[in-house]
């Protein structure tokens, strides 16, 4: 039991600083701590850093506080929505995503990242593999990249022919009328970054033991064939760009920026309210005199290094 009401508060006070604190955990990776901006030019410098960080977080949770109120009418509406995120190697859609579910319900809002398809897969009709993961009612389903990768990476590797090429454009805006006829909304976003970003974002994750995971021998061969992928992304905007479906495209050569304007336009293009929620009173616990708690044997206990 706690030992007061100061108590009780101080506990709810630190689990509130906790929750903020997996916020923090995630800027660690984008190294914009002030312990390393100590060597830049100047005080001025610094201190204008620090106020975007500042403004940055600040626009982040209430953003993020949006996002719930958004998640709380799909339910209650019963809305289907598909997000689709696409863009270049170290564009930042997966710092995007993060952001978007970070704080919401991962039943309600689930992520759909899908790994190269195999060999089976390859004889499924193109799309079958992605319709699986379609939300039902009451859900939200962001795909980190998604069936246009026959549009990118795979007419740039060369995974495809020609014949399966344009059989893409012509069925992708028909399937994709056919989900906003079922009822699905569908969003989709490019990721635009800079050569000079995408450069100074692979040197990055060359260099950090953290991030050396995230570069593959595909991301490598990105860099060579630019043109040829800016050649597709013109191809694929200009004959995916639909009414019923359009391409939004995201400006991301500043991470926290793009995250922000991409949030912003997100909780737009749905008319949600604010869902009425019946007041939530926690319960007594129920006590029983004869109840004895047995004590778990010492050696399964996880040793309290920290």
């Amino acid at each position: 039991m706690f030992d007061s009401p100061d108590e009780l508060m101080r506990r709810i006070h630190n689990d509130l600083m906790d929750g903020y604190d997996e916020e923090l955990e995630m800027e660690l990776e984008d190294r914009h701590l002030d312990e390393a901006l100590a060597g830049s030019p100047g005080a001025g410098t610094l201190n204008a850093q620090k106020e975007a960080r500042r403004t940055y977080f600040r626009e982040l949770f209430r953003l993020q506080a949006e996002l719930v109120k958004l998640q709380d009418w799909v339910v209650a509406t019963g809305h289907k929505v598909v997000i689709l995120f696409e863009g270049r190697d170290a564009a930042g859609k997966g710092g995007a995503i993060k952001r978007i579910t970070q704080r919401l319900n991962p039943r309600v809002c689930r992520v759909a990242a899908l790994p190269a398809p195999n060999d089976r897969e390859r004889t499924q009709w193109y799309f079958q593999r992605y319709a699986a993961h379609l939300p039902a009612a009451g859900e939200m389903v962001l795909f980190d990249r998604s069936w246009y990768n026959r549009a990118g990476v795979e007419r740039v590797m060369g995974f495809c022919n020609d014949e399966q090429y344009e059989e893409f454009f012509r069925s992708v805006p028909e399937f994709e009328r056919m989900l906003v006829r079922s009822g699905i909304q569908l969003i989709k976003y490019w990721f635009s970054i800079s050569d000079e970003e995408q450069h100074l974002r692979f040197l990055g994750r060359i260099h950090d033991p953290l991030k050396q995971w995230k570069l593959s021998p595909m991301d490598l061969e990105s860099r060579r064939r630019w043109e040829l992928y800016t050649q597709a992304k013109e191809v694929m905007l200009e004959r995916t760009h639909i009414p019923e479906s359009p391409w939004w495209v995201v400006q991301a050569d500043d991470k926290k920026r793009a995250r922000l304007n991409c949030i912003h336009h997100l909780l737009q293009q749905m008319p949600y309210g604010e869902v009425d929620r019946p007041t939530i009173t926690l319960p007594e616990r129920v006590r029983h005199e004869g109840y004895r708690r047995h004590q778990v044997p010492g050696e399964i206990h996880v040793p309290q290094v920290y």
